[in-house]
This record gives C-alpha cells, structure tokens and sequence, in this order.
C-alpha cells in the first residue's frame, strides 16, 4: 500500500487489519494461515500493513468485477 494515495482509506484499512491481530481477533485466527504464520515471524504492524494491503487488493477485485464477497471455504467447494 503506498502512502501516494487517499490517506483516510489507508488508514481505515489497518485500523480493521490491527482488529484482527490484536488479542481477541486472534482466537480466531487458523493455525497454519498466511496470518498465523506471518503473525509468527514478523512484528505485528508489518503484518497490519501486509494484510490491509491484501484487503485493498480483494475490495479492488470485487468492485472491478461487480461480485460479493465469498468465504475462502466457498470458493473451493465452487
């Protein structure tokens, strides 16, 4: 995520990744996941940033293709 672009989104965006990674999101984290594993080897605002970047690119996504939003479960099953 680059710091050229609309500064309110940005923050928005890790504001929503660090309330995953802070203790009580954390429960629901998988063992195993990008996030566990992430979560196990670099410092926490690192993995904020690298997740609300991976939110922007799914949000991005979903708009440009007009879909709704799909649990990861359903799209093997798809």
């Amino acid at each position: 995520m680059s710091k050229a672009g609309q500064g309110d989104i940005r923050r928005l965006l890790i504001i929503g990744a660090m309330s995953r990674i802070t203790p009580m999101g954390r429960r629901k984290i998988t063992p195993g996941s990008w996030l566990a594993r992430m979560l196990e080897r670099k410092p926490k605002m690192l993995v904020a940033v690298a997740l609300a970047n991976k939110m922007a690119r799914m949000i991005w996504a979903m708009l440009t293709k007009e879909e709704d939003y799909r649990e990861p479960a359903q799209i093997a099953v798809a």
